[in-house]
């Protein structure tokens, strides 16, 4: 039998990428985001929710993309990203957030390593989901520069 894994869908530039479930903590609303001196270009800065703070990461500008303003459909997904054997909160703006969907594991296919419009060290994989494809992120290696964790702690150390 089959296994399918549980993936939150969103959109940027037009793709469709997928987040697995077990890592998405909440997804809020585009809101106020406070800025950080000397961050990384692709970390826009800092947000509270409920008394804990989150650098959020534009995830437009971690892969290459050109920054659009936010729009109604605009969304921040919280996650729990394993960084080194911790898992960190961060948040991740994306165009918008389609749905969670299940996705047959042996229908996953490793990236592409030559021709593809995205960084394959970013990707765990891309998977299908009736006629369409989902790019599935490997969290990790998205965040493997551990730049977010170190700006990200020694801000909120400062606030």
């Amino acid at each position: 039998m089959a296994e399918t894994t549980q993936y939150l869908t969103l959109g940027l530039d037009g793709e469709t990428f997928g987040i697995g479930i077990r890592n998405v903590r909440e997804i809020l609303d585009m809101r106020p985001i406070s800025k950080l001196p000397h961050a990384p270009n692709f970390l826009l800065g800092m947000i509270d929710v409920r008394g804990s703070s989150y650098p959020i990461v534009d995830l437009r500008i971690k892969l290459d993309l050109p920054s659009v303003p936010a729009t109604e459909a605009t969304r921040i997904i919280i996650l729990d990203v394993p960084m080194g054997n911790q898992f960190v909160g961060v948040g991740f703006v994306a165009d918008c957030v389609f749905e969670v969907t299940g996705i047959d594991e042996s229908q996953i296919e490793p990236p592409p390593t030559v021709g593809g419009r995205w960084k394959s060290d970013y990707l765990a994989g891309i998977g299908k989901k009736g006629e369409n494809f989902v790019i599935i992120f490997d969290l990790a290696k998205l965040m493997t520069s551990g730049e977010i964790l170190q700006s990200g702690s020694a801000e909120a150390e400062a606030a």
